[in-house]
């Protein structure tokens, strides 16, 4: 038997801070076009929150590429990087409000970008719903384990202070 699917409200009616934790544990479900299905607990991530975040994409203000930002939580907001790697992010909050959770680690893999390059992400995955996607979606499960909050990774242009932030989130399994 298959756990829930998450629903658009669980996005869009909490901050990324919040669900950058409340994640952890929770079932990331990739179904790749040959119908092979890849699922794995999300086991790190880390929240960007609003445009007074400068380690967010959404500092910069509604550009092309961050407008999907902007718009209600619950969408998958993807980006390249090195040109090689595409990051996991979801959309969370209302619309109006920019933020976002990077996924960072699963329970098979750890880094963002192993993470894209094992999901096969690319930029048709910008947009994608959640809620209603069949090859993209996050399931209602539990892990247990400890969390602990840190600062977040590869944030060092954005200030000591926005780099400091305890907002990723680490979930260590029980043994």
């Amino acid at each position: 038997m298959r756990n829930s699917r998450l629903p658009s409200h669980y996005f869009q009616q909490n901050t990324a801070v919040y669900l950058a934790e409340d994640l952890l544990g929770k079932t990331l479900v990739r179904r790749f076009e040959d119908g092979r299905e890849f699922r794995a607990h999300i086991t790190e991530t880390e929240a960007y929150y609003g445009t007074n975040d400068l380690a967010s994409h959404a500092s910069k203000g509604r550009t092309p590429r961050t407008e999907l930002m902007f718009g209600a939580g619950g969408t998958v907001y993807v980006y390249l990087i090195y040109g090689r790697y595409w990051l996991l992010n979801i959309v969370t909050g209302g619309e109006g409000l920019p933020e976002a959770v990077l996924i960072r680690g699963l329970s098979t893999v750890n880094g963002p970008g192993r993470i894209g390059n094992l999901l096969e992400l690319d930029k048709t995955f910008y947009g994608e719903d959640l809620t209603t996607s069949n090859r993209l979606w996050i399931e209602d499960t539990e892990l247990a384990g400890a969390i602990t909050a840190g600062p977040r990774v590869g944030v060092d242009y954005a200030g000591d202070l926005w780099r400091e932030m305890p907002w990723r989130f680490v979930l260590k399994q029980d043994e």
